[in-house]
C-alpha cells in the first residue's frame, strides 16, 4: 500500500521555507510578477520552488457498493506525483471509468511536466483535448490535474493556495445549505420548517430547494419542462410559503431548477415566485441558449443564477456579454480548475456581477472552492451541504472545514490542506490505481 503521509514525504521535497519564500517573493522584479494570468504570488512561488517534474499520475476510486450514512461517494480523485516527494491531489464527479479512461489519454502531455508551470499545461491539455472537440471526461480530467497542481505549488512553497492566488479578499465565507435529497438528520425538502429552523441555530441564513422536479408535486415528471399548470405553479409554492410562515425573512431561499425547463415555463415560474423575495433562481434551463436567459434576467425581478453546467472562461464570457446573469456559479471541478475558476469570477467582476460557486460534490471541491473563493472580491455566498461535510466527508479526509455561525474560512495549511485518512485505504473503501510513471 502506498503511503499517504505528507509529513513524510514534506522532508524529502526540495522548497524554500514559507519565510524565505515571502521575502524573495517580495523582493521579485516587477516583470517577473505583473505579466501574464497570475498572480505575483503564484509566479514567484514557481519561479523559486520549480521545476517540479510529474513523474507519476494515480487514480484513487471508491468502493462501487460503499454506502456511508445512505450516500455513495460518486467521485474519481487524481494524485499527481513528482521527483520532490510531492503528492497533489484533485477531483471531479460523477463517474468512474470514463474519468480513468480520459486520465489514461492524457497522461502522455502529463507526465515529464514541471508541474508549476500551471498556464503552460492546463493550455496545452486544453489545446489536445479541444480537437474532438472539447468536454466530457477529458475536459473533467484537464480540471482534476489543475487543481492538483495547485495544490502541489502550495506544498512546495509551504502557503495555502488562497495566499498564492492573492490572498484573503475574504476573511469569512458566508454559505447556505442545500437540500437537493441530501439528510439533516434525516429532515429532508418535505420538511421544510424543521430545516429552516435547524439551519438558523447554526447561523446559516441560507437554503436551496427543489420544489419543481422534487417532492409532492414534482411537476417536470409529469409534463416533462414543456408545461406547467396553474394548479401546479401555486402547489410548488407549499415549501417556500411553508418556510416564510415559519421564519419570515430570517432565511433566504435559492430555487433549483435542475436545467429542466423551456423559457415560457421559466418565465411562469420566476413570475410566480416574485412575491416571495428569492435570493436567486438557478438554472431554469440548459444553458444551451444564453440568448434565451437573457430574455429570462429582463423579464423577471430574481436574481438569475447559473451555472455549473458551463465550462471554461469563453462559455461564461458570452454569458457575461448576452447580460444573461445576475450571479455567476460554477464547479470549480468541472470548469477547468482553480486556475479558470479564478480567472471567470474576475471577468465577471468586471461586469459588477459576483460569485456564487457550486460545492455539491467531494471534499476535494469543497476544499478548493474555499481556497478559490477566499482570494476573490465578487465573492456572493457560497453552496454547501451539511450532509456531506458533516457526515460523508470525514469518512475519507481530516479537519474538514465546517461552518460555523453561517460562515466557513479557509484551511491554513500547505496546499489546499487536504490530509486523507489512511483507515479509508487500508479497509479498501477507497482504492489507489496507478496509472502512468515515467
Amino acid at each position: 500500500m502506498q503511503c499517504l503521509c505528507e509529513e513524510e514525504k514534506r522532508e524529502s521535497m526540495r522548497r524554500t521555507t514559507r519565510r524565505t519564500f515571502l521575502k524573495q517573493a517580495g523582493a521579485a522584479p516587477l516583470a517577473m510578477l505583473g505579466a501574464g494570468g497570475w498572480t505575483p504570488e503564484a509566479r514567484a512561488a514557481a519561479q523559486l520552488v520549480g521545476p517540479l517534474k510529474i513523474t507519476g499520475i494515480d487514480a484513487v476510486r471508491f468502493k462501487r457498493d460503499l454506502r456511508i450514512h445512505d450516500t455513495s461517494p460518486n467521485w474519481f480523485w487524481v494524485r499527481l506525483h513528482t521527483d520532490a516527494g510531492l503528492v497533489g491531489l484533485g477531483e471531479s464527479y460523477p463517474g468512474d471509468e470514463a474519468h480513468l479512461g480520459a486520465l489514461r489519454e492524457l497522461a502522455g502531455t502529463v507526465l515529464g511536466r514541471d508541474a508549476t508551470q500551471i498556464e503552460r499545461l492546463w493550455q496545452d491539455l486544453f489545446y489536445r483535448i479541444s480537437y474532438q472537440p472539447w468536454g466530457g471526461a477529458e475536459s473533467r480530467m484537464l480540471t482534476a490535474i489543475n487543481i492538483a497542481q495547485w495544490d502541489l505549488l502550495g506544498k512546495a512553497s509551504g502557503l495555502p493556495v488562497y495566499k498564492l492566488l492573492g490572498g484573503k479578499a475574504q476573511s469569512r465565507l458566508m454559505v447556505y445549505n442545500t437540500m437537493n435529497g441530501w439528510p439533516i438528520y434525516g429532515m429532508r425538502d418535505h420538511d421544510p420548517e424543521k430545516v429552516a429552523e435547524f439551519l438558523l441555530q447554526r447561523g446559516i441564513r441560507g437554503v436551496k430547494i427543489y420544489p419543481y422536479d422534487r417532492g409532492p408535486v414534482n411537476a417536470y415528471a409529469r409534463h416533462g419542462g414543456t408545461f406547467i399548470s396553474q394548479a401546479e405553479l401555486k402547489q410548488s409554492l407549499d415549501p417556500v410559503q411553508r418556510m416564510r410562515k415559519a421564519v419570515g425573512d430570517e432565511i433566504d431561499i435559492a430555487i433549483d431548477m435542475s436545467s429542466k425547463w423551456n423559457l415560457p415555463c421559466s418565465l411562469q415560474i420566476a413570475h410566480s415566485l416574485e412575491p416571495y423575495g428569492i435570493m436567486f433562481l438557478e438554472d431554469p434551463m440548459l444553458p444551451d441558449n444564453l440568448e434565451a436567459y437573457a430574455s429570462l434576467a429582463r423579464e423577471t425581478s430574481i436574481p438569475v443564477c447559473i451555472s455549473e453546467r458551463l465550462a471554461t472562461r469563453f462559455r461564461f464570457r458570452e454569458m457575461l456579454e448576452l447580460r444573461a446573469v445576475d450571479a455567476v456559479m460554477y464547479d470549480v471541478t468541472w470548469c477547468g480548475g482553480i486556475s479558470e475558476a479564478k480567472k471567470i469570477s474576475d471577468m465577471a467582476d468586471t461586469y459588477k456581477i459576483p460569485t456564487a460557486p457550486h460545492t455539491g460534490g467531494g471534499p476535494i471541491l469543497w476544499f478548493a472552492s474555499i481556497h478559490t473563493a477566499t482570494a476573490l472580491t465578487d465573492f456572493f455566498i457560497m453552496e454547501s451541504v451539511f450532509h456531506l461535510y458533516n457526515d460523508l466527508y470525514p469518512h475519507f479526509v481530516k479537519d474538514v472545514p465546517v461552518p460555523v455561525k453561517g460562515f466557513v474560512t479557509a484551511p491554513e495549511a500547505a496546499g489546499l490542506g487536504v490530509e486523507l485518512r489512511e483507515e479509508a485505504l487500508k479497509n479498501g473503501d477507497a482504492a489507489i490505481e496507478p496509472v502512468a510513471k515515467l
